[in-house]
């Protein structure tokens, strides 16, 4: 996970750099963000398709969610392994992301949920976040996967997801107040090198999930 996570870093910073520097500051209307993401608050922030987002170091309030196109990138924060650790922001309206290249989020509050359908990209994850609302990611495609120490209200639904690294899929240490459902994953979900704990459940563990 470390190793892919540095070298994803290093490829997005590239793709960041030749985009250019994000839409400034919108307090009332939608901002599109192609490039580095600027600290700051936002109503709505779109990634489109095919575009890169790269908010590693920025820490954002948006009102009406974030919305990530076909093909597209959109990073918040970073693995404390990789020099984050720092609170991302707030984002109300939830994150949806229809068929991504990739889905990085870190420390961030979330209100709204999480949903990631379809997509084929190197990398996502979800680490680190308060989320209420669920989460959703389905039919994600790629190299790696994670949904790790996340504390989340609603239910969490991982399933479908074909992944080509065998230690992929690594679903550990969240703490979610409803059910885990996880479906038709390859690899099966596990701890991978990952070093997690099991999973806090108040609900139910179901199928994948059940003994993790």
């Amino acid at each position: 996970m470390r190793k892919i996570g540095l070298l994803m870093v290093g490829a997005l910073s590239a793709t960041a750099l030749a985009a250019g520097v994000s839409t400034a500051l919108a307090a009332h209307s939608s901002s599109t963000c192609t490039g580095t993401l600027a600290s700051g608050k936002y109503h709505k922030l779109i990634v489109p398709a095919g575009a890169t987002c790269d908010g590693t170091e920025a820490n954002i309030n948006v009102r009406g969610g974030v919305r990530v196109g076909e093909g597209a990138t959109f990073i918040l924060g970073a693995d404390p392994n990789e020099g984050g650790g720092a609170d991302t922001g707030k984002i109300r309206g939830g994150i949806r992301a229809n068929a991504p290249a990739t889905l990085e989020v870190h420390f961030a509050h979330i209100k709204g949920g999480v949903r990631m359908r379809g997509g084929n990209g190197f990398f996502s994850t979800v680490e680190d976040n308060v989320i209420r609302g669920g989460a959703t990611i389905n039919g994600y495609s790629g190299f790696w996967l994670g949904f790790i120490r996340n504390r989340v209200r609603g239910t969490v639904k991982l399933s479908n997801n074909v992944m080509d690294d065998p230690d992929a899929n690594e679903y550990v240490t969240n703490t979610i107040k409803g059910n885990l459902v996880c479906h038709g994953n390859s690899p099966a979900p596990q701890v991978g090198d990952s070093e997690g704990l099991p999973n806090v459940v108040s609900g139910r563990k179901v199928d994948q999930c059940a003994g993790l």
